[in-house]
């Protein structure tokens, strides 16, 4: 049992089903797997043992139709999400020994649907940058190489399924904090639709930029855990009903696009040669299976002056109080974030409003033309952990800690889903992702076909694997 964490999910869930293993077992191997490595990593700096093996007894005393589609398989929720009971800390000295009294509505949705959470994921403070590190539990390491970054903000999640201290996780996204680690730590991650997956409104009612998603280790992971992600919630009003779908059967399906466009920058951002080789070189792989391959990509010229509005304006809607109330325990890019949001004018906002209209169209119409948009998750390889963010790429150097991440931010904006998978590796062995985007809500049609290039990749049996120490 103690190699359990070895397996795919789907295989785990598959042996869940038969009765050959319970949910038990799983906490068993999990817990002996982050005995081993995570203190070589930091992943899941909280743990909840004894409050997941209670659920799970109480989920085997069901008969096996009535546990939920996950039926007792174990997910680590993000530090940013509330679980009731648990030390929910948003990685900020602020809530730094905070007990959640009550559980986000995506987590309590996720247990209703058979999920047993059993750790709190690490997240910079309040999901604040690509590099996941905070002043309660300090940094998140790379596995590949732990004198790297995890990127952010789902760092813990992607590298706890790098290092098999997890089969699924939850992540969330707004600058690509989900696609982000998923690359850096070679695994998927993605970013549905606005409204797939229902969650808690802290402030903004209606929402559509930070939105939750699933991590795996495979496609065919990440569709099971989708599976149980998706539905409505009256507490969340933007939250879409479940139309029956069953994503697993939809990434099994042997959907295969017809057209796809590769785009190396977008247009819009600088990009590591090395990245982008590797990332044209996997795109192209489609050619294989007689998909017909162009360069393009829709107009996306107004993405960074309406992403760094939007964005902050979302942290001047969310935290204005936290700066009047607690500003010398936030760090400085949070602050700059929530000053700059509090500094914009209406016609600012506006005018960002309509960029971001205009984008949509564009890129909707541009999915009438091409099934599938494929592009580098992050513009350059995992960097050394100790550098807060990407100040410079390929010559190019950045005004903000957020500049860099305009290659997924563009994608936020337009309101596609979009998947990173692991497209190959550094000269240095160190991960690169690649990212496939559908148009709005067309996560039935991105599943297969990221299943596909997974195939023909060949790379999602490379983790679990055990922490490398390297030299920076």
């Amino acid at each position: 049992m103690s190699e359990l964490f070895r397996s795919t999910a789907t295989e785990i869930h598959a042996r869940l089903k038969s009765g050959e293993i319970s949910p038990l077992d799983c906490l068993d191997a999990l817990e002996a797997r982050i005995a081993a490595v995570d203190s070589k990593v930091n992943a899941l700096p909280t743990l909840c043992f004894d409050r997941a093996r209670a659920h799970a007894r109480d989920l085997m005393k069901k008969p096996m139709a009535e546990r939920g589609v996950l039926l007792g398989l174990p997910v680590p929720i993000k530090d940013l999400s509330d679980v009731a009971g648990v030390r929910s800390t948003q990685g900020s000295p602020i809530f730094a020994n905070r007990i959640a009294p009550t559980s986000d509505v995506m987590v309590t949705h996720l247990e209703k649907n058979g999920a047993i959470v059993y750790a709190m994921s690490n997240t910079p403070e309040f999901g604040a940058g690509a590099n996941t590190f905070n002043e309660v539990f300090g940094r998140t390491l790379n596995p590949w190489n732990t004198s790297r970054s995890a990127a952010g903000s789902s760092g813990g999640a992607a590298v706890a399924l790098a290092t098999g201290t997890a089969w699924l996780a939850q992540g969330s996204d707004l600058g690509g904090s989900l696609r982000n680690p998923a690359s850096f730590c070679g695994v998927v991650g993605m970013r549905p639709s606005p409204g797939r997956v229902a969650a808690s409104v802290a402030s903004k009612i209606d929402s559509t930029l930070g939105i939750e998603g699933p991590m795996a280790r495979n496609v065919e992971d990440l569709a099971l855990l989708f599976d149980a992600m998706v539905g409505e919630e009256p507490a969340d009003p933007i939250s879409l009903p479940s139309d029956g779908t069953s994503y697993l059967k939809a990434a099994r399906s042997g959907w295969k696009p017809k057209r796809v466009a590769i785009s190396r920058d977008l247009g819009i951002s600088p990009i590591d040669p090395e990245v982008a080789g590797i990332v044209m070189k996997a795109a192209r792989k489609f050619e294989e299976a007689g998909v017909i391959v162009e360069e393009a990509h829709p107009d996306f010229h107004e993405a960074m002056e309406c992403a760094q509005t939007l964005r902050a304006l979302s942290y001047a809607v969310g935290m204005r109080g936290l700066l009047e109330n607690h500003r010398a325990q936030l760090k400085p890019e949070v602050i700059w974030n929530i000053e700059k949001g509090l500094a914009l004018t209406g016609a600012e906002i506006a005018k960002a409003e309509a960029q971001r209209g205009a984008m949509f169209q564009r890129a909707r119409k541009f999915f009438e033309t091409y099934d599938l948009l494929l592009c580098p998750t992050t513009i350059v390889p995992p960097f050394p952990v100790e550098q807060r963010y990407v100040t410079e790429c390929n010559g190019t150097k950045f005004e903000t800690y957020v500049d860099w991440l305009l290659i997924v931010s563009a994608i936020t904006l337009v309101a596609c889903p979009a998947i990173s998978i692991p497209a190959g590796f550094t000269r240095e062995n160190l991960p690169v992702g690649i990212q496939l985007i559908a148009g709005p809500r067309g996560e039935a049609r991105l599943l297969p076909a990221a299943r596909l290039l997974e195939a023909m990749l060949g790379l999602a049996a490379l983790v679990p694997i055990d922490p490398r120490q390297m030299p920076g």
